[in-house]
């Protein structure tokens, strides 16, 4: 590679990556396919670069503009994105040189055949580090602008929340939602190994906590590298402390028909099948493919057996006689609002309109749901959702057209006050008759 163009290899990637989530992918599935690939300091950056680029979006363009005289629109995506990865390093991360975050992303630019922009960029990054205390915030004149900015959240999702919890909770939500969240995980096959697995992960300088919110649920700071390991071979699965207890308020009991209607990637299923020491028939539906293979691998992974992958739509009627399961999870598709932490860029993708078509399939699941639930049965349904829309007028317009059921407890998380994703779940009981 000529020398005008070197790039390390963590900005590399996180370029990269952030040029595919412009295109639709998501950052999540991008990181963890790249990961193999870099060495760990590599890899620490990258995520560092693509998460913190992707959840400071709105306040780097406003930097943007203002030292370029230009619209965010307005420029070449590559500039964009190039533009972006030094502001970051140049606000966010003290240890890297300013000289590094700039000459690596005029290389970006230049790699991306982009020449004549390079001097631009430059211009551009030096202005920043010249006037490194510029606030776009300060400058707004309205408050929900100001909030916006400060916060690096479209307006119009903030005044949503505004509206629904009112300001103070609003803020405080969107605040934690630029916050890097724990890893958080569960011990496979618990409690036999879970001694030993806590043993190794504190021997590697992991520092452990247990979760406060789902019982066999634990937080870890450091030893990410065993914790790597101990997943990729089965002995612990990463998943948070929310989803967790979404499955554990199922209550499902060994020899049991369980139905997880919208099973993939399988963190909920395998957590199922574990509690009851997979002595029972549980159902994974998945209406895709290739996730359905997820379950499968999870499920093979962890030496499960009682998890069945089937592919099916629950918009549809569901392919089952009915009153045939003793209990049925509808964790449903959502727009991920609970999981901005993880998944920086749903925010920038959803528009108001979609989660009302989100709350009208969440209508339709539930209610194909409850026609395969025996009487006296146990039916969760949960979003990774904050919208009022997608959770509690779901579960009242459900119980409203099911007098048949009756709701036994509903319970929210959020990530400024657990620490946890935001979910949303309603336990719900269909009457003996």
């Amino acid at each position: 590679m000529a020398k005008h163009t070197q790039v390390t290899p963590a900005r590399r990637a996180a370029f990269d990556i952030l040029r595919r989530v412009a295109d639709g992918a998501f950052s999540s599935v991008l990181l963890a396919s790249e990961e193999p690939k870099l060495k760990p300091a590599d890899r620490a950056l990258t995520h560092d670069l693509v998460l913190g680029v992707l959840r400071w979006q709105l306040l780097l363009d406003k930097i943007v503009e203002h030292f370029s005289k230009r619209t965010v629109e307005s420029l070449d995506g590559a500039v964009r994105i190039a533009l972006r990865l030094a502001l970051y390093q140049l606000r966010f991360l003290t240890r890297v040189p300013a000289s590094a975050a700039v000459n690596e992303s005029v290389n970006l630019v230049r790699g991306a055949k982009l020449s004549s922009a390079a001097a631009f960029v430059n211009a551009v990054l030096r202005r920043a580090i010249r006037e490194a205390d510029y606030d776009p915030a300060a400058v707004a004149q309205d408050p929900l602008e100001k909030l916006a900015i400060e916060t690096s959240h479209p307006a119009w999702l903030l005044d949503r929340w505004i509206r629904a919890f009112g300001p103070t909770e609003a803020e405080a939500f969107a605040r934690a939602n630029n916050e890097i969240p724990p890893t958080a995980f569960r011990v496979v096959h618990a409690p036999a190994n879970e001694e030993d697995i806590l043993q190794q992960l504190t021997a590697a300088g992991a520092s452990i906590q247990r979760s406060t919110i789902a019982e066999g649920a634990f937080r870890s700071s450091g030893g990410t590298a065993l914790l790597r390991d101990l997943a990729a071979n089965g002995h612990i699965y990463v998943q948070d402390e929310a989803s967790q207890l979404v499955a554990q308020s199922l209550d499902a009991r060994a020899g049991e028909r369980i139905l997880d209607l919208c099973a993939a990637p399988g963190g909920k299923t395998t957590l199922l099948a574990d509690g009851t020491a997979d002595n029972a028939v549980i159902i994974a539906a998945d209406r895709s493919a290739s996730r359905i293979t997820t379950i499968t691998t999870t499920a093979a992974l962890q030496q499960l057996s009682s998890i069945k992958p089937v592919l099916l739509d629950a918009g549809h009627q569901l392919p089952f006689p009915a009153a045939s399961f003793d209990r049925v999870l509808v964790d449903a598709p959502c727009s991920g609002t609970g999981t901005l932490r993880r998944n920086p860029e749903i925010r920038w993708r959803l528009a108001n309109e979609d989660v009302s078509d989100f709350a009208a399939a969440q209508k339709q699941f539930l209610h194909n749901a409850a026609e395969v639930l025996k009487p006296g049965g146990r039916l969760v349904y949960s979003t990774c959702s904050v919208e009022r829309e997608e959770n509690e007028e779901v579960a009242k317009h459900f119980l409203d057209s099911h007098p048949n059921f009756t709701q036994l407890q509903t319970r929210r998380t959020w990530p400024h006050r657990e620490g946890s994703d935001g979910f949303f779940m309603a336990v719900l009981e269909r009457g003996s008759r």
